[in-house]
């Protein structure tokens, strides 16, 4: 009786003395003393988290920011990056750059074509208004430095593809507006200035003359003696436009941090930035215990972008249930928007592999502009394999009103994949051999497999993956009548 009475008592010594406010404490708003977590036991002492525990949870905040920094800045960091590569061969202010016989593996960019006639210019409005005149039936985007949509120009634009002017007015402008333009505010200074020409006949000269004679890049100051727009072809350029998947990540979004107005990305982002000690007009110096933890913070942002992007746990990027063809645009928003939420991981997915956003690639507009679907795997759910042979059946009567196309990628780069062929895609534009149904067979292979006319080649111990684009789709594409097969490993 006595032992328990000193039990009891030592009980009653411990815990916190009856006031004469005391009232009974919902156990699940206190914290016990110690708790274990995915980073290790976290202790307290009444509530407060001892100082080791402080130092690994504050080194857990500041990577979780890190790696969400990396996950929505990447249209940021991927943009500053195509500036470098357009600054670097000169594509900027009233040059433009044109691949003039298209784009090939040499150069560096996120799942470019090799069908189109691009065209590219860094656009920057710090020091005032800039004039953009557009030639006749082009596909023109312009997007801010965060690579957000802020106007079509071309077919899709206001002047519906005659050709028009364009003022690109910057951030705080209090200037006089003139008449006869279209007037378009993007929220940054830096812009990208896009577009696609059109061949004729598989000939790409037509379009890059009318590109030519027809758009005009220069400063609204010399609007009365505007400069000429010069022309530099960008066709078999060795350059890079892809960001960074390591701590240097981070400098190049410092760089649009900096530049652009206060704010830019909106609160909750600038926040974020702000964080990880990236704040406008302040040097971006991160001590050694932040450069470990902004390196693993990139390191796992891009484990994740990976994730999302080549296997997806979103049903809503599957095109058809059950197989393994992707959209880029989920749920049909350009601002991966639905019910006013944003679907974070949709936004991510599209920007680790691809640019450019415009509604005209999201919005179904049956004989206008281009849809696209990507196969990351193939039809057994596996990563394509460079050493394998592989096949993609395409059904009669593709449904579409110009053509279509298949590109393979570097899923390293997400670039197209180098291999001995200039161009490793297939296009129903330039001739391919048809099953006596219409139908058509392409090969995926190291070599030529017999008897296959359509062949793109891989390179062993290498993977590969496959954009499926349609120039000018008709409705069969998108009420799901005509559907693309799974593609077949044939070994």
């Amino acid at each position: 009786m006595t032992a328990s009475l000193c039990v009891l008592n030592a009980s009653a010594a411990d815990a916190p003395p009856r006031m004469k406010m005391t009232t009974p404490i919902p156990p699940q708003i206190t914290t016990p003393a110690e708790v274990q977590t995915s980073i290790g036991k976290i202790n307290f002492d009444d509530g407060v988290p001892t100082p080791e525990s402080t130092t690994r949870i504050y080194d857990n905040l500041d990577t979780i920011r890190a790696t969400e920094v990396f996950l929505n800045a990447i249209p940021g960091a991927s943009m500053a990056s195509i500036r470098a590569g357009l600054r670097e061969v000169g594509a900027v202010d009233s040059t433009v750059g044109v691949f003039e016989t298209l784009m090939d593996s040499k150069s560096l960019f996120l799942t470019a074509n090799s069908e189109t006639i691009y065209f590219w210019n860094w656009m920057d409005l710090k020091n005032g208004p800039m004039v953009v005149e557009t030639p006749p039936n082009i596909l023109g985007v312009v997007d801010d430095f965060w690579f957000r949509y802020v106007t079509d120009m071309g077919n899709a634009g206001p002047d519906k593809g005659k050709g028009g002017k364009y003022l690109f007015v910057p951030p705080g402008y209090q200037g006089e507006i003139p008449a006869g333009y279209f007037v378009i505010r993007p929220p940054t200074f830096g812009n990208l200035l896009f577009g696609r020409a059109f061949m004729k006949d598989g000939d790409t000269r037509p379009g890059v003359a009318s590109l030519k004679q027809g758009l005009r890049v220069y400063p609204l100051a010399k609007v009365a003696k505007p400069p000429a727009t010069r022309f530099i072809n960008l066709s078999g350029k060795v350059m890079n436009t892809v960001h960074a998947n390591n701590i240097q990540f981070y400098d190049e979004i410092n760089q649009i941090v900096q530049e652009e107005p206060a704010g830019a990305y909106g609160p909750d982002m600038t926040g974020l930035f702000a964080s990880i000690g990236m704040v406008k007009g302040r040097p971006w110096a991160p001590d050694a215990r932040m450069k470990k933890i902004l390196t693993d913070g990139a390191a796992i942002g891009n484990a994740t972008a990976r994730a999302i992007d080549f296997r997806s746990r979103n049903e809503a990027a599957l095109i058809y249930p059950g197989k393994h063809w992707n959209t880029p645009f989920i749920g049909g928003s350009y601002e991966w928007l639905n019910d006013g939420a944003r679907n974070f991981d949709a936004r991510t997915m599209f920007f680790y592999a691809a640019t450019i956003d415009t509604p005209a690639m999201a919005i179904a507009m049956p004989g206008i502009g281009s849809q696209y679907a990507a196969a990351n795997l193939d039809a057994k759910g596996n990563p394509f394999d460079g050493n394998k042979t592989y096949r993609l059946h395409v059904a009669a009567n593709v449904p579409v009103k110009d053509f279509w196309s298949v590109v393979i990628y570097d899923p390293q780069t997400r670039s197209m994949l180098q291999t001995d062929a200039q161009f490793p895609s297939l296009s129903s534009a330039h001739g391919l051999k048809l099953n006596a149904d219409g139908s058509t067979d392409l090969y995926f292979a190291p070599k030529r497999p017999a008897n296959a006319a359509n062949w793109i080649q891989t390179i062993p111990g290498k993977g590969w993956f496959l954009i499926f684009r349609l120039y000018g789709p008709l409705q069969p594409w998108f009420d799901k009548s005509w559907s693309l097969e799974d593609i077949q490993s044939v070994d």
